[in-house]
């Protein structure tokens, strides 16, 4: 009498045998932290297509962020919201071709939700943030106000 509820895998590069059940729950289980990091679980939990390539930099006293988002409509597929010295970055994008052949069609098409949580640096301004998309890069700026360094004189008292 067997105590495994299925018929054992057998893999012939290592002669292991597995229970079925017990092969599913050890891969869950090594990879269970891979998939518990925020970025990686987000992208999957979303079904993310790609990943959203963005580059983040300060120019001329400004925070510039910019994101390749080739083949969307900016004005319905893109979401810009800035709260609390966070920048969210949300994009949608659906592209389907159709090429009509002789013997029929042919048909492609690919879709992914994006998203990006973007911390703003220190005296960034939410009132002025500006987007602008051109050329399949959406581009976000910030103004940053330079904090003055605040120094301030302890006085040292007689023991």
């Amino acid at each position: 009498m067997s105590l495994m509820k299925h018929e054992p895998r057998k893999f012939p590069e290592t002669e292991i045998m597995w229970p079925d059940d017990a092969f599913d729950r050890i891969m869950r289980d090594m990879f269970r932290d891979v998939f518990a990091s925020s970025a990686l679980a987000e992208r999957f939990a979303q079904g993310m297509a790609s990943p959203l390539h963005v580059e983040e930099f300060i120019e001329d006293g400004t925070c510039v962020i910019r994101a390749e988002l080739p083949g969307i409509d900016p004005e319905k597929d893109v979401e810009v919201t800035v709260r609390e010295g966070v920048l969210n970055l949300r994009a949608h994008r659906e592209e389907r071709k159709k090429e009509e052949l002789p013997e029929g069609y042919r048909s492609e098409f690919r879709y992914g939700s994006f998203r990006r949580v973007i911390p703003l640096p220190e005296g960034a301004s939410e009132a002025d943030v500006k987007a602008n998309y051109k050329d399949g890069i959406l581009e976000i700026r910030v103004p940053v106000a330079e904090a003055a360094p605040s120094v301030k004189r302890i006085a040292v008292e007689k023991g």
